[in-house]
């Protein structure tokens, strides 16, 4: 009996491992722009404590149209967003839920970046 309860255990260990992974693997944006961004970076709403700029997870260091880039040091939730574009339009974006679900977990499109001032 007891061997039974350690193989449950395991089989359990390894669907917790196996979701984690999914995951991550889940977390992506995906730039619905017509320009290439520069710099994405994340932090938690209100805090402006910025992560690293996540564009230096793509093979080079940018995320042109319609680009999918795999995020990293995230997890799903609300989170600020800023970015740049090659233009050299910013933006901050608030409060944009990443989806841990969903074929990608956030984009920025046009619509999003009427808000933001070229410098």
């Amino acid at each position: 009996m007891k061997r039974y309860g350690l193989i449950l255990c395991l089989c359990a260990g390894s669907l917790t491992t196996a979701a984690h992974a999914q995951t991550a693997q889940t977390l992506k944006f995906w730039n619905l722009t017509s320009e290439t961004i520069t710099e994405l970076k994340l932090a938690e709403p209100g805090t402006n404590k910025w992560g690293k700029n996540q564009t230096l997870n793509d093979k080079d260091k940018t995320v042109e149209a319609d680009e999918r880039l795999k995020l990293s040091d995230v997890k799903p939730g609300t989170w600020d967003v800023s970015m740049k574009d090659k233009k050299g339009r910013t933006c901050v974006l608030r409060n944009v839920s990443l989806s841990g679900t969903e074929a990608y977990a956030f984009s920025i499109s046009e619509d999003d970046l009427k808000k933001c001032a070229r410098k």
